[in-house]
């Protein structure tokens, strides 16, 4: 299942599961659909924030790595928070609020 994030400020698409973390570490309920209000994105921005910056990293990409083992590379918190991260920044700089569903 995907879950699509959506405001006037952009959008993107997203993995359930990922979205549901990522949803829950910005401390809401995790709820698919839902909103957040303009209001409240700095303080949901904060905590997405510091809950990557406590997350490890994924393991680096070496170079002599081939293809097959690419698919079995980590992806951080920190590469999935972004998009959520970006969309939350800019809402907040618009005052609009974001949507997921």
């Amino acid at each position: 299942m995907l879950v699509k994030f959506d405001s006037e400020a952009g959008g993107f698409t997203m993995n359930c599961e990922f979205a549901v973390q990522l949803l829950k570490a910005m401390g809401h309920s995790g709820t698919v659909p839902s909103a957040i209000l303009a209001k409240d994105i700095p303080a949901a921005l904060a905590r997405l924030k510091s809950a990557v910056e406590a997350s490890p990293a994924a393991a680096t990409d070496s170079p002599d790595t081939d293809d097959k083992d690419r698919r079995d590379v980590l992806v951080s918190l920190r590469q999935r928070a972004f998009p959520l991260i970006d969309l939350l920044t800019r809402a907040a700089e618009k005052g609009t609020e974001v949507m997921w569903k």
